[in-house]
């Protein structure tokens, strides 16, 4: 099969590859499939700027020979030795011969302890620079986003920023460029990609967006390792990070829950109701419905957290304990929460649910609440109150933010 090269500007092609079939990236719903991006530059040292998952190695190659001769690459920059990044760099380098290959001082170090490589990696440091010939790159170390090797380039005569898993997201499509897809599409898929890989690291990022706006680095292009490349409206993406990154409370409560025998829905129900007559936005969501990293997505924006499971073998249920361990791992900030859940001769559930949030740093507003067997009417009316409480918390919360 014949693969073509993506023109991006005068002197950069896109030259990765589309995978349209992945469905789970290390836990990670990948409903979209995703892209593997590499990009060329022609200059009188022709580089290439990362590579892609090892099985895609063929369908890379075959992007540059559209545009030059593959062994007339110089040199190779790994901004990151994460494997869907890095899987094919060991053959690319046996095949293509390059003169030098490129990467940060733990990316060189991660790089050979992956692939115990025979040929050196140059190691650079944060502010070096790279002549091409009438091209010149500058490099910026980006530790911790996500990896401690990570780093971006940037092509200073098109004012363009190879951003590795910065500012991308999961999805394959036909179209390499975020103008030519639909919006709401772009901010769906950027925002999972955020809450479930980056969210962690959001000090650094407000520290990482800080230093571009302190060095006054003109942004035209930014081109990720993971979905389309933004040509056009670069402050979009760079707003939605900046907003994600601070993490204020919005006016909006998910609830998180499962249940066996529909009295956790029932509460979970009654609670959502409470939510709404207050006029809170309110997603609820079912952890057998739906997939935990969709589920974090929603927890992104959300200013409060309502968990709710039923008592199993005097614990959580299962699916929830999952979520709650993943949930913590992604360490959101400025959240709300409340604990709930149903039971039959013991009660532990809900309790320890709280306990878990509390371990977040998530500060609750209620005692857990919870129910033996089958919650009645009176039971059904405390659920409901206990949603307007949260409601009019979170809108006090959401109105100070404001008025700050």
């Amino acid at each position: 099969m014949e693969f073509k090269a993506v023109r991006v500007t005068e002197h950069v092609y896109w030259v990765g590859a589309v995978d349209w079939s992945v469905r789970d990236f290390h836990g990670y719903s990948t409903e979209r499939g995703t892209t593997y991006n590499a990009y060329l530059i022609l200059a009188d040292k022709i580089t290439l700027i990362d590579t892609v998952k090892a099985q895609f190695k063929n369908e890379m190659l075959a992007r540059i020979a559209s545009v030059v001769e593959p062994t007339s690459v110089a040199y190779i920059i790994s901004n990151h030795a994460e494997m869907d990044h890095s899987g094919a760099l060991p053959a690319v380098i046996q095949e293509l011969q390059p003169e030098k290959v490129f990467a940060s001082v733990m990316g060189a170090k991660a790089l050979n302890e992956h692939y115990h490589l025979r040929s050196p990696i140059v190691p650079l440091k944060d502010g070096d620079g790279l002549n091409l010939g009438k091209l010149n790159l500058k490099f910026i170390e980006t530790r911790m986003l996500h990896w401690p090797d990570s780093m971006m380039t940037y092509l200073t005569e098109e004012r363009l920023l190879f951003s590795q898993d910065g500012f991308g997201m999961h999805l394959a499509s036909g179209k390499r460029f975020a103008d030519e897809i639909d919006e709401g599409v772009l901010r769906l898929q950027a925002a999972k990609y955020y809450a479930n890989i980056l969210l962690p690291y959001s000090s650094l990022i407000l520290k990482l967006l800080e230093r571009v706006a302190e060095l006054s680095i003109p942004l035209d292009i930014i081109c990720p390792d993971h979905g389309p490349v933004w040509r056009r409206d670069v402050g979009n993406i760079i707003d939605w990070y900046r907003a994600w990154a601070q993490q204020s409370p919005q006016p909006k409560a998910l609830i998180v829950y499962d249940t066996m025998w529909q009295s956790t829905d029932l509460m979970a129900r009654s609670i959502a109701d409470g939510l709404s007559a207050e006029g809170i936005e309110v997603r609820m969501m079912r952890l057998r419905a739906n997939d935990r990293s969709d589920v974090m997505t929603e927890v992104l924006d959300a200013g409060a957290v309502i968990v709710g499971s039923p008592t199993l073998n005097n614990g959580i249920f299962p699916t929830v304990a999952d979520f709650l361990t993943y949930m913590k791992g992604l360490k959101p900030k400025n959240k709300l929460g409340a604990a709930f859940g149903s039971y039959g001769w013991s009660g532990e559930a809900a309790g320890l649910i709280a306990d878990e949030l509390k371990a977040m740093g998530i500060e609750l507003v209620m005692e857990p609440l919870k129910v033996k067997y089958v919650p009645d009417r009176e039971v059904l009316i405390k659920c409901r109150d206990a949603g307007v409480r949260v409601a009019q918390i979170l809108k006090q919360r959401t109105n100070d933010g404001k008025a700050g």
